[in-house]
């Protein structure tokens, strides 16, 4: 999964919820019948290794995970999804919108000691916007017009016009000035050896096998009580299930099969506690737009005629998820539930390709054109179950209305770096998390279609880039409702995506660790204040 820079600061625990929708277990939590003890590590699994732990250098969810321990921006969301201050203490808006001040804290220091000042804000807003840096994360940057520093700890920015995503914009991770100013981001040791001013400091990375993380012991919201994070890469998510059964790692994303099956017995229940609820994320079939096969919007629709969701979520969610119509999910503002619906319809999918041209001649059951039979391949990331079992029903039914797939599963590095980058692939099965605000410029405006960045589709719409840029130039949510109604309605008819489901997250976490606050926002909103009592802790972290 590939995510927008600024949503990771509340996204990259995997631990998200929809709005208004607390985290439930669906067994007993063990209550905080202990006091907190400092002490103990917690070792979560990861399908996929980090590649880079500068995070304006990042596009893969991994990197983002271990970073956002590591860093903080300006501002966060709280427990109730609400902006408050981070490395920022407080802010003032003026009142037309276009300047904010932010006041930022004060004693804040680097892992390697040095302050924390204004000036790491001003530098960190320089080489994002700057040209050289190989970022998908400037554009809302782009939008400042002028950024100053008032003094130490105070930090100005204005903008040429109202922007709607313009604080949150600055949740992004603060970058350390002293050591990156003047040198090549790219080439920085920091990619491998971060240092920020999170609650965690970067310890050690292991390729392919672990990356260590120890608290930061002078954290200014107070030191985390867990004394080590190791994040275990762990390919295979069967292997990685043993490994959970066996308790040598204690968190983890489960599948929907081991959730509901193999984890309803007696060792699970007595060890962990399991929190379900939908998540703030799509799964999507998304298409190659300058592969000749799927530039006629017919055949895309055809597609998304042709594909039964409810088997997809009954089959391989074991209806543990619902459909989706969109890049914004139920119950949120922007979502709009009056768009085009591609209920399951063969013989819709059927018309539709014949009017775009391809027709089964010969009666042998394939689709063919100018003697050219309709086969693609689908490409998926190596570790995600769901998502390989999701393209074989695809294959499945597409094979039904005479089109031909091929399936290829790729390790998630190479994924990444050779076929997505590089846009060498007919059509992905991916994910996408969802943000807060409905602001999805990265992701589907033309203009962020150049290499490594986020629109790796090639989607070009000149009235979605329009409702894309309307829809973030105004405050008034009235206005902007208007604007991504208007959005999902153009993707709704071009099916760029077909959207297929919005699973729900699936985490299981230690009885040994107390603390888990479910809330609105998810479960990993105070996370420093996860501990396990001091009689039931099993492992020393060594700095």
């Amino acid at each position: 999964m590939r995510i927008p820079c600024r949503i990771i600061s509340l996204l990259m625990i995997v631990l998200i919820a929809a709005c208004g929708q607390t985290p439930q277990t669906d067994n007993s939590v063990k209550s905080a019948d202990k006091p907190p003890a400092y002490g103990d590590i917690l070792v979560r699994g990861d399908i996929g290794d980090a590649s880079n732990l500068i995070p304006i250098l990042a596009s893969d969810s991994p990197s983002h995970s271990v970073a956002s321990m590591v860093y903080n921006g300006l501002v966060k969301y709280d427990k109730d999804m609400n902006i408050v201050g981070d490395l920022a203490e407080s802010w003032d808006i003026s009142k037309n919108g276009l300047v904010i001040t932010f006041k930022l804290r004060k004693g804040v220091r680097w892992h390697d000691g040095k302050p924390f000042t204004a000036a790491d804000v001003f530098y960190t807003y320089q080489v994002i916007t700057d040209p050289k840096t190989p970022t998908a994360y400037a554009g809302d940057f782009l939008k400042v017009k002028k950024a100053e520093v008032l003094d130490d700890y105070t930090f100005r920015v204005t903008y040429d016009r109202p922007f709607a995503p313009a604080l949150i914009s600055w949740s992004s991770a603060v970058l350390p000035r002293h050591l990156l100013e003047g040198k090549d981001i790219t080439k920085s040791p920091l990619s491998r050896h971060p240092v920020g001013t999170g609650p965690y400091k970067f310890k050690e990375w292991v390729a392919g096998q672990k990356i260590v993380l120890v608290s930061n012991e002078d954290y200014f919201e107070g030191r985390p009580y867990i004394d080590g994070r190791i994040t275990r890469i762990i390919p295979d998510t069967a292997t990685m299930f043993l490994e959970l059964r066996a308790r040598n790692i204690g968190m983890m994303g489960l599948t929907p099969l081991q959730y509901t099956r193999q984890t309803d017995n007696n060792l699970f229940k007595e060890n962990f506690n399991k929190y379900r609820y939908l998540a703030f994320a799509y799964t999507y079939l998304g298409y190659n737009l300058k592969n000749p096969l799927f530039m006629d919007k017919r055949v895309r629709q055809a597609i998304s005629h042709a594909i039964n969701k409810d088997e997809i979520i009954s089959g391989v969610l074991l209806g543990l998820g619902k459909p989706a119509t969109g890049p914004y999910k139920h119950g949120t503002w922007a979502y709009n539930d009056k768009v085009k619906i591609y209920n399951y319809d063969p013989d819709k999918a059927r018309d539709l390709m014949k009017q775009a041209g391809w027709s089964d001649a010969n009666k042998d059951g394939i689709l063919e054109k100018d003697g050219r039979p309709f086969e693609f391949e689908i490409l998926t990331n190596q570790g995600n179950e769901t998502r390989q079992k999701c393209a074989e029903i695809i294959q499945r039914q597409l094979r039904e209305i005479g089109i031909t797939v091929k399936i290829r599963i790729v390790e998630w590095s190479a994924f990444v770096a050779d076929f997505i980058n590089k846009r060498r692939f007919d059509a992905v099965i991916l994910g996408w998390t969802i943000p807060l605000d409905p602001d999805a410029y990265d992701v589907w405006h033309s203009s962020k279609t150049a290499p490594e960045e986020l629109n790796f589709i090639s989607y070009n719409s000149p009235e979605a880039d329009d409702m894309l840029d309307k829809g973030r130039s105004t405050f008034n949510q009235g206005e902007r409702k208007k604007y991504y109604d208007r959005f999902q309605e153009i993707l709704a008819e071009d099916q760029p995506y077909t959207f297929l489901y919005v699973p729900d997250e699936l985490i299981i976490i230690s009885k040994r660790v107390r603390g888990v606050e479910p809330a609105p926002i998810g479960i990993g909103h105070n996370i420093i204040k996860w501990y396990v009592p001091k009689d039931e802790q099993k492992y020393t972290m060594t700095r």
